[in-house]
């Protein structure tokens, strides 16, 4: 789970804190995971799922979701591709680039003058650097005029796959 800036007590009573404690390091890897953290903290499945999405609904978490290591998948290249898009054009053109099946995360970023000219993200991953130019490349054509410049920069190590822990 990622979690939000730290935690209002008025905004998580201790079962919702039971939960993400419960949680932080991931969802059981089992067939029904709702129902295993069920069972752990002594609720029911139902209201697991109804208290998580309170704590959505009141920011208290941003989200659910997974957090793969790609290198463990063969994923062995991992690119951040930047783009120089209009200004104008930026979030919409974002919204279809992020919509892409192999586009891990898009987000918009400010330029840094000339040094920096990009304001477009987007994370692939490849098997190899050919796999990710191509998907580049396909980025490239989605935006194109709108775009002026682009570049990727390489993984060359995992730096973290965690978000805010808990009681640590």
């Amino acid at each position: 789970m990622n979690m939000a800036d730290p935690i209002p007590p008025a905004q998580a009573d201790p079962t919702d804190l039971a939960l993400i404690l419960a949680t932080q390091a991931g969802l059981p890897l089992v067939a029904r995971p709702y129902h295993a953290l069920a069972e752990q903290l002594g609720m029911s499945p139902e209201a697991v799922m109804q208290r998580l999405n309170a704590m959505l609904d009141r920011g208290v978490i941003r989200r659910v979701g997974v957090v793969p290591n790609h290198y463990a998948l063969g994923y062995r290249a991992n690119g951040m591709t930047v783009w120089d898009v209009h200004d104008s054009r930026v979030d919409a053109l974002g919204e279809q680039v992020g919509r892409l099946p192999f586009v891990s995360h898009c987000y918009r970023r400010p330029r840094a003058g000339s040094r920096w000219p990009y304001n477009l993200f987007a994370m692939v991953h490849g098997h190899d650097r050919s796999e990710v130019v191509g998907y580049a490349a396909t980025i490239g054509r989605l935006l194109g005029r709108d775009c002026r410049a682009s570049d990727i920069l390489y993984s060359s190590r995992v730096l973290k796959k965690t978000g805010l822990r808990l009681g640590e």
